[in-house]
């Protein structure tokens, strides 16, 4: 079963080609971190902080054609991890059918918070499970 996750953390690091984002549980105290590329973790931070963009990035343009054409953004599951590799998903409902687009954690976060109100992420409790450990 899914558990809901909330972004509670940005390292950048502009010398390193690797940043940092951590999630943690909504009704828990368990976190972890994700890898991402210092583009992804910029567009994460931008939307965070609130800051405007003169022309849309990259995940303005991905939420805005799927709202165009009729599409609404449903949520974000990071749904598998295989040899230290997250894997997510993006859902969202088009008439009734839900569609789930393979994406990297990075992007689909980027897209959660570029949409308003920002999409619940959701981590499966067996990816939660092997990065912790337990």
């Amino acid at each position: 079963m899914p558990l809901q996750m909330e972004l509670s953390r940005i390292i950048i690091n502009e010398i390193n080609d690797q940043q940092v984002i951590y999630l943690r549980e909504v009704d828990g105290d368990r976190a972890f971190p994700i890898l991402i590329g210092l583009a992804e973790a910029m567009s994460i931070d931008r939307r965070v902080k609130h800051f405007p963009s003169p022309r849309p990035l990259t995940h303005d343009l991905l939420v805005a054609a799927v709202e165009n054409l009729g599409g609404e953004l449903q949520d974000v599951v990071i749904n598998e991890l295989k040899e230290h590799t997250y894997y997510a998903l993006l859902r969202v409902r088009k008439d009734g059918e839900l569609i789930e687009i393979d994406s990297r954690p990075s992007d689909a976060i980027a897209v959660a918070v570029t949409c308003d109100p920002a999409l619940p992420i959701y981590v499966n409790e067996e990816v939660l499970n092997d990065v912790l450990g337990e």
